[in-house]
């Protein structure tokens, strides 16, 4: 199995989910604060899965690999942070009691 194809049900684990919390409040604050905190996360694995490929840490076999890469790094390894900075806000808001807002919304 390739890790473009391991990566399949985590990301559509989080469209599904993070689908579910669309009709709650502030959906479109928490999706903001996602896609903040995804960048972020894209840029740190960036940077730092590109620092332990380099010394050695760990490598990636070609054949199980796209061949697209950010520096050392297979592009598969980005969806990982993506999908956390999603998933993560999306079950807390599902699995939090739903409070009234006080002012009737």
């Amino acid at each position: 199995m390739t890790y473009a194809l391991l990566t399949i049900p985590f990301l559509i684990v989080t469209a599904v989910i993070t689908a579910a919390t669309l009709s709650r409040p502030d959906a479109g604050r928490r999706l903001r604060a996602s896609a903040v905190a995804a960048v972020a996360l894209v840029c740190l694995t960036a940077v730092f899965d590109n620092v332990m490929i380099a010394v050695g840490l760990f490598t990636y076999p070609d054949h199980l690999i796209s061949g697209i890469r950010i520096g050392l790094a297979p592009i598969e390894d980005f969806s990982y942070p993506i999908a956390a900075a999603f998933l993560l806000p999306s079950l807390r808001c599902l699995l939090s009691p739903r409070i009234p807002r006080e002012d009737g919304a």
